[in-house]
């Protein structure tokens, strides 16, 4: 695969300030592909140099200008797909198919959604004697995830863009790829240099770096809850914004008269979806004790279909698969009963785990209070819809949800109790325009559509 050996800073490829490099492994093959530099605190502060020394045209760039800057960008994108589908495919493991319609199609979305939002987003409001102004944070410190790497990338620099900030990017190191075609997109959108710059390395390093810099205005990071508690405690000591979209444990919550096979087998392919690496995947499926049985076979024959190294890729590198291998081992431990799948690997190549689903698991287990981040299901029994709604809001986290009734009234009410940010009601469709964040430990701000944009934004009231 096509790698730069530079950090992308100022609107040019530099080489990085050491030489220390990061390799870049097929988790389908465990073979590695590619290395790209491990920055360090000094890449870093050359980016937020070049970042902040851009910052004031960018932010005094009109918004129709910037809209336009961002649609340019959305058609480079869009040109690309191709090639962004087989790198995502190459380091996440994703198959093509998977790769083309979400990974490459969602960010083409999400970016057309930013630069609409740009040109008829209310930067200047009246309220009674005082205009109100709406102005760019500034310097934004992004750090995103492995999992969704170039959609976790445009849901945090397009806003940034739209509100007028500039950005310093520090992708996941599993990933680096994508971000580096990310990053040539920029450059043939037309973006003015050090507008966005991006420096790969290592979380603890690279990462730790950007997030207590001092000359970072805000940090926006999606990734797992215990990092993202780390950042909010340094960018708390710099009094510093943060935006923080962390983990979950997403209940699908099946209320009695709800088609059943129809919600069991969506709620099968949301988990299945990008081997279960997916933060708001709903991991927890609540049927009623009458039809309990029934979701349990539905399940079992409905993950049979899900084959890996098919319709199912593998976890992106080896240490989340011995991860996700020990959750199994510990539902088991636990007394949960596996109806398919188990611990035991697939293939004997690739980073593959058996897509899993627990029965006979209670609401205190360790699989159904931890986010696994693989492909695993745990199947809940409820009483009535009261129990339902003590299950479903019995975790630390609270990120996302589905719920299945008779009819959307029903549906509606029982989401409207429970404690999470986003919720699909009966099989809705995903929507690039709804803001996206959690509730709890899930997170911190929002994503997506105007509320996505507003994190980038701080308010000057001018009375007059």
């Amino acid at each position: 695969m096509k790698a730069h050996d530079g950090m992308y800073i100022g609107g040019a490829w530099r080489p990085a300030a050491a030489t220390d490099t990061i390799a870049v492994v097929n988790p389908a093959d465990e073979q590695v592909i590619a290395h790209v530099p491990a920055g360090t605190a000094v890449d870093v502060d050359d980016a937020v140099r070049a970042a902040r020394a851009a910052f004031p045209g960018w932010a005094a760039t009109p918004p129709a200008e910037r809209a336009a800057r961002i649609g340019a960008l959305r058609d480079v994108l869009a040109a690309r797909k191709d090639e962004i589908a087989a790198t995502v495919t190459a380091e996440l493991g994703s198959p093509l198919p998977m790769s083309q319609a979400v990974h490459a199609g969602v960010p083409v979305l999400v970016a057309g959604s930013y630069a609409e939002l740009a040109a008829t987003y209310a930067f200047e409001e009246r309220h009674g004697n005082s205009t109100v102004l709406l102005e760019p944070v500034g310097v934004v410190g992004a750090i995103t995830p492995w999992n969704y790497p170039l959609h976790q990338i445009v849901a945090k620099v397009a806003p940034a863009l739209a509100a007028g900030c500039t950005v310093v990017l520090k992708p996941a190191e599993d990933t680096p790829l994508t971000a580096q075609l990310f990053a040539e997109a920029t450059e043939e959108a037309g973006l003015p240099a050090g507008v966005f710059n991006l420096v790969t390395g290592l979380g603890p390093v690279a990462g730790q770096a950007l997030a207590g810099h001092e000359d970072v205005d805000l940090v926006s990071f999606t990734g797992s809850t215990a990092v993202g508690k780390q950042i909010g405690a340094t960018a708390g000591g710099a009094v510093k914004r943060v935006a923080l979209e962390l983990g979950g444990k997403s209940a699908n919550v099946i209320l009695p008269g709800a088609d059943l096979a129809k919600a069991v087998n969506v709620g099968v392919a949301n988990v299945m979806s990008n081997s279960g690496q997916t933060c708001s995947a709903w991991t927890r499926m609540l049927v009623d004790a009458d039809r309990y049985e029934e979701a349990v076979a539905l399940a079992a024959a409905a993950v049979a279909k899900y084959v890996p190294g098919e319709r199912v890729g593998p976890l992106v590198n080896a240490k989340q698969r011995a991860r996700v291998r020990g959750y199994i081992e510990k539902g088991i431990e636990e007394g949960a009963r596996v109806v398919a799948g188990g611990p035991e690997a697939p293939l004997p190549t690739g980073y593959y785990v058996s897509p899993t689903v627990f029965a006979d698991v209670t609401p205190e287990m360790t699989i159904a209070q931890e986010e696994i981040f693989g492909p695993v299901i745990s199947i809940l029994k409820y009483e009535d819809e009261d129990d339902a709604l003590r299950i479903a809001n019995g975790t630390v986290y609270g990120l996302a949800g589905a719920v299945w009734a008779a009819d959307d009234t029903e549906a509606v009410a029982f989401a409207r109790r429970m404690d999470t940010g986003q919720v699909d009601i009966n099989g809705g469709r995903f929507n690039p325009l709804a803001p996206f964040g959690g509730y709890k430990q899930s997170g911190v701000g929002r994503e997506l559509g105007s509320h996505g944009l507003a994190e980038y934004l701080q308010t000057k009231s001018l009375q007059f």
